[in-house]
């Protein structure tokens, strides 16, 4: 090829690389919302339960409250092909029909594999097929892709034992690689990692294309689980941000036996953390009060603030404490939360303004009350309900 040419190639190449960059930075510019099936179906997932959720997201109003994406976690993979192409099972016969479907219901559809050899519950991983299988997706029409750890954690032992900061270079590297396959396909896909907070993943998340990535291990659908995981998130507000966050995993909304203020935690506690929101309940069955508590704007305007700040917290005595989160139009969302077995009154405890930037006294809306409560002093009063919340909206 002469110079001219190679040069012309060069140029062309570099120019499909910075469009996919960019389309990849612009993917999760607020945290992703919708749904995931393991919390509820696990490894019984198939084809018609997507199509299913899909359209019960549109019935019920969830697709236009912005839960958009609907994600299959593992299980539905089969084997490779003599080129090693990666195919579905039985349970999901044509992925490009499914994708298309999905689509023309308004949403996106999300997939899930591991950078090891095998997915957690031990089915087909990319390991060696990062570039076919990206491209696959790609094919398919996937929209977002999480990646879990899984048995790579094993290859990561094996090449480096006892070594963990070697086991940690291995680690970022696969990530990174698999970042590399999703920008070479062209198509723009949220990239979520895995990896349970493993090696402080907030520090390199964004340097391996991440838009967002797991805090913690799993979280499961009774209330001290998820309070422990979203309280453990004091701390990492200044690595979250547009295109990049925090992930303290799914919510629990709906599930388990969650009584409603605990529902009503749960769904403030994840948008005070701008946290992704990927509900994961039985559609089917779910109550009204369940969709209320998925589906009220006002929380879910604070959870996708366009700002991008993640909340933090500012005062915690005994089982209260105070979060706030900063938001474009100046306001700052406030959430008092009892944690504890009893009701709880606030008595001396204030609602720590000065520390939020405020002077003595703010407008106050009260946001699950849909309630304006005028001018209120830093010394107001309320009483919360056992693993209950305040949610508060803030001004001069």
């Amino acid at each position: 090829m002469a110079k001219a040419g190679r040069l012309a190639l060069f140029l062309a190449v570099t120019a499909v690389g910075a469009g996919a960059q960019a389309a990849a930075q612009t993917v999760a510019a607020t945290p992703p919302m919708g749904w995931n099936s393991w919390n509820f179906f696990a490894g019984r997932v198939t084809d018609k339960d997507i199509r299913d959720t899909a359209d019960l997201l549109v019935s019920t109003g969830m697709r236009d409250a912005g839960y958009v994406y609907v994600n299959i976690d593992d299980t539905w993979e089969g084997k490779r092909d003599a080129q090693g192409r990666i195919q579905s099972n039985e349970k999901f016969p044509d992925m490009k029909a499914l994708a298309d479907y999905v689509h023309s219901k308004g949403l996106k559809l999300g997939i899930y594999s591991s950078p090891g050899p095998q997915t957690c519950a031990r089915f087909e991983g990319s390991l060696g097929h990062e570039e076919q299988d990206a491209q696959t997706y790609a094919d398919w029409g996937i929209d977002y892709l999480k990646y879990d750890l899984c048995s790579y954690g094993g290859v990561m032992r094996q090449q480096a034992p006892d070594d963990p900061v070697a086991q940690n270079k291995l680690m970022r590297e696969a990530y990174e690689k698999m970042h590399q396959a999703i920008l070479k396909t062209g198509r723009p896909m949220v990239y979520s990692l895995c990896q349970y907070g493993d090696d402080s993943v907030w520090d390199w998340g964004p340097s391996v294309g991440a838009n967002l990535w797991r805090t913690t291990g799993d979280i499961s659908a009774n209330f001290d689980r998820m309070s422990l995981i979203g309280r453990s998130q004091a701390g990492l507000a200044k690595f979250a941000g547009p295109g990049h966050w925090n992930d303290p995993d799914m919510l629990e909304v709906g599930n388990g036996r969650l009584t409603h203020d605990e529902n009503v935690t749960h769904m403030t506690l994840w948008a005070m953390l701008a946290a992704p929101l990927i509900a994961g309940n039985n559609l089917t069955q779910m109550t009204p009060d369940v969709a209320a508590v998925l589906m009220n704007k006002d929380v879910i305007a604070i959870a996708q603030d366009v700002l991008g700040k993640q909340g933090d917290r500012v005062y915690a005595e005994g089982p209260v404490e105070i979060w706030a989160k900063p938001l474009k139009d100046g306001a700052t969302a406030v959430a008092i939360f009892n944690f504890g077995e009893t009701a709880s009154e606030m008595r001396g405890i204030g609602l720590h303004l000065k520390e939020m930037g405020f002077g003595a006294s703010v407008k106050a809306r009260d946001v699950w009350a849909a309630k304006d409560l005028g001018t209120i002093k830093d010394d107001w009063k309320t009483t919360i309900p056992r693993h209950g919340v305040v949610l508060l909206v803030v001004k001069r």
